[in-house]
């Protein structure tokens, strides 16, 4: 058999269709490569999403904000001073990109109008803080990114 054009530019593809198929199967068997969703229940999240719209514009507009503050004691969130601490019912999560098994939902409890997340529930790095309330029958969210 002789070895011509055509003969090298067939194995040159064949080849090539092997190199992509062994990365393509050493990329899916490894387990530090993961392929999860950002949250479990994510088309059910991306239905609510003009509710979040709504009850983030709801905090817009109170004139009001959430501030977050890190100390060596935890992340302190602070709610709107206008608001009435009683009356504000809700969650906050916390989303650890990194690490799914890092996150955490906790009731808001304030004290003096601000709860603090305390340092035994957090590791350094990176953390999305999603805070839900209701206050006096209006939704309310906030969306926040912190280094802790």
């Amino acid at each position: 058999m002789k070895f011509n054009w055509g003969t090298g530019i067939v194995l040159s593809f064949i080849a090539f269709i092997l190199f992509i198929g062994y990365f393509v199967v050493l990329s899916t068997r490894d387990p530090a490569s993961n392929h999860d969703l950002v949250t479990e229940d994510y088309y059910k999240k991306e239905l609510r999403y003009q509710d979040d719209l709504d009850a983030s514009a709801n905090l817009e507009n109170s004139g009001g904000s959430v501030t977050l503050q890190v100390t060596r004691e935890g992340i302190w969130v602070r709610f709107p001073e206008a608001m009435d601490p009683e009356k504000i019912k809700g969650t906050v999560s916390l989303y650890r990109p990194s690490n799914k098994k890092l996150d955490f939902v906790a009731p808001i409890r304030l004290s003096n109008g601000q709860l603090l997340i305390p340092d035994s529930r957090l590791l350094e790095g990176r953390w999305d803080l999603r805070a839900e309330w209701d206050y006096e029958g209006k939704p309310y969210l906030y969306r926040g990114r912190v280094t802790y």
